[in-house]
């Protein structure tokens, strides 16, 4: 309903204004039903329409995000914005609901998760990374470190059998999936 559900606590609201046309359709179904089994029959697929709609908006929303994500090393949250076309706050709430931290955070894991990954497979030196959205060397080493806890220089020399094990099967799922997911 688009608001906290104790809002509309024991309170009447016109269903139409928030719930659309759909809603004007099935009180008429509901009024020309026979039996208890076809009334709930109608209310069952009204509720799936509904949450349907709910559901393509978090997908399309999710995709906004994944590809935000992906276009560019290092992310910023005016983009995410302009690219969804809602509000900063709009954003940081979806964010959280969907993907349990907020926007830039995100961009943060997945700028150093890709840094990671490419000096991992010998594709980024460290001068090259700190070009990659980082300030500089130490920036660079405290966000890998925090996403992946190992720094770039244990990823590249001498990374745990996990680490190895990740890097070397996401390289191998290149061109098969989103480069979201194969390249961080």
């Amino acid at each position: 309903m688009g608001g906290d559900a104790s809002n509309a606590l024991n309170r009447m609201i016109d269903g139409p204004p928030i719930l659309g046309p759909r809603m004007l359709h099935a009180r008429a179904d509901l009024q020309r039903a026979t039996s208890t089994d076809e009334m709930a029959a109608i209310g069952t697929a009204l509720i799936h329409e509904l949450v349907k709609d709910s559901c393509d908006d978090t997908v399309r929303f999710a995709q906004q995000v994944d590809a935000w994500l992906e276009d560019s090393a290092s992310p910023e949250l005016d983009d995410l914005i302009a690219r969804t076309g809602l509000s900063r706050r709009q954003v940081e709430r979806k964010c959280n609901a969907i993907y349990g931290a907020p926007p830039k955070l995100l961009a943060r894991k997945f700028r150093a998760l890709r840094a990671a990954v490419a000096m991992r497979g010998h594709d980024l030196s460290f001068d090259d990374a700190v070009g990659r959205g980082f300030y500089d060397q130490s920036h660079l080493i405290r966000e890998v470190k925090q996403f992946t806890g190992l720094t770039p220089k244990q990823i590249r020399d001498n990374p745990t059998a996990l680490a190895a094990l990740t890097v070397t099967q996401r390289a191998a799922l290149a061109g098969q999936v989103k480069p979201l997911i194969s390249d961080t």
